[in-house]
């Protein structure tokens, strides 16, 4: 997973975590773990993961299982990439 530490700067800073995304590694649950991880949030993650990787997520392709930790989420954005 070598995306994973700009994956989980992005979340840090759409939800402004601080030092507490030094906590998070690629097993951390996501939804239902960070409070401010709701789904106005979901949406300003996707919309700063797909300004910074250049990728474009149709609303068919996420689901909680993309959202359930952080190394789900980072495998989604490596299989954009390699699409």
């Amino acid at each position: 997973m070598q995306n994973l530490d700009e994956v989980r700067n992005i979340l840090s800073d759409v939800l402004s975590l601080g030092e507490r995304k030094n906590l998070l590694n690629v097993d951390s649950s996501l939804l239902g773990s960070i409070p401010e991880l709701d789904s106005m949030a979901v949406v300003n993650v996707i919309t700063a993961l797909e300004e910074h990787y250049d990728i474009t997520v149709n609303d068919d392709e996420i689901s909680a299982k993309t959202f359930e930790t952080l190394g789900s989420l980072t495998c989604f954005v490596e299989q954009k990439l390699a699409e």
